[in-house]
């Protein structure tokens, strides 16, 4: 890649004229060249980095564009997805600012270890802060502090485990749900915000203030034989189409739990709305319309912040959102 670098007369650079590149985690390949097909107005060049492995299975990564880093504002695209994926992604962003880039910015959908942000029992251990430490943990670039952009952080004290040697950027993806529901085809639904605990309600109900959409909140309660059931806590369901929203979802049980409290409650329908669909042990599939689930979702947005979610593409009632524009934008903010 080849870029023109213009040279004021006074000497100084324009910072906008600076190249960008994309470099990003072999996951992440299809969302990598959709952030590159929206950006129309500022190039990005996609990074070409070799990620193989020695005999003994550790890394043997090989960045092939190496002299161009220098001078360069250089992104990348993360997912640490799991324990065996994040060595060899580390590596590589420790290895960058030692390339001379102007900046770094690291985008990171999901940071993976944000259930587990504290310590309730003596000998736990609090593997957010672990990675958050090995984050900031980054070089400093030509220009400064690395900037690592993370959407739907299950708990916001996650951000204060990170050291001031990096810029924490906190994002949300609800906007693409705003989207949605002000399409054409939804105009006739009347819909209802709803959480799933009062977590999910302190998290994203702020989300939704400029809105006119009211509120439902679900909790778990305790029976007498020590069984949680799940209810409807506040706000009225009865003929409204609910829109169930969270961070993230696993098993999807608390999902479930909930749309059936809602629907026993009046609900005319249920969808839900989630950043992450991490869905371990294919968990996805009890929610397929073609396998007559126990509870029948609408419509269920996820996001593409997840490698897993490629499976969910054209799968009812499953509605994969991208993040490719949100993360352009951010890429040159």
């Amino acid at each position: 890649m080849s870029s023109k670098i213009t040279i004021k007369p006074n000497g100084t650079k324009k910072s906008d004229e600076y190249p960008t590149i994309l470099f990003y985690a072999p996951e992440m390949h299809n969302l990598a060249e959709e952030i590159r097909s929206c950006s129309t107005k500022n190039p990005i060049e996609l990074g070409d980095i070799q990620w193989n492995e020695f005999p003994d299975k550790w890394p043997n990564i090989f960045i092939r564009n190496s002299d161009q880093i220098r001078n360069s504002h250089v992104l990348f695209l993360a997912s640490l997805h799991n324990p065996m994926t994040i060595f060899g992604q580390i590596s590589v962003l420790y290895h960058l600012p030692k390339y001379l880039c102007r900046s770094l910015k690291v985008l990171l959908p999901y940071f993976p270890t944000g259930t587990m942000e504290r310590i309730q029992i003596q000998g736990e251990i609090a593997t957010a802060y672990s990675l958050a430490q090995m984050l900031s943990s980054i070089p400093l670039t030509r220009t400064g502090p690395s900037e690592v952009v993370i959407f739907d952080i299950h708990a916001l004290q996650n951000q204060f485990y990170f050291s001031s040697n990096i810029i924490v950027r906190l994002e949300s993806t609800v906007g693409l749900l705003l989207n949605e529901l002000k399409k054409e085809e939804n105009n006739n639904e009347k819909y209802v915000i709803a959480f799933p605990d009062d977590g999910a309600h302190k998290r994203f109900s702020h989300l939704f203030d400029s809105t006119n959409y009211s509120i439902v909140i679900c909790s778990k309660i305790r029976q007498d034989d020590d069984q949680r059931i799940t209810t409807v806590k506040e706000g009225n369901s009865k003929g409204y189409h609910c829109m169930i929203v969270d961070d993230l979802v696993q098993s999807g049980n608390t999902l479930i739990e909930c749309a059936q409290a809602l629907l026993q409650n009046g609900a005319t329908n249920v969808s839900a709305f989630v950043g992450h669909g991490i869905f371990p042990n294919e968990s996805w599939r009890k929610f397929l319309h073609s396998n007559n689930p126990r509870v029948h979702f609408h419509t269920f947005y996820v996001t593409n912040t997840y490698p897993n979610t490629q499976n969910l593409i054209d799968q009812p009632p499953f509605k994969v959102l991208s993040i490719a524009r949100i993360l352009c934008n951010i890429c040159f903010d």
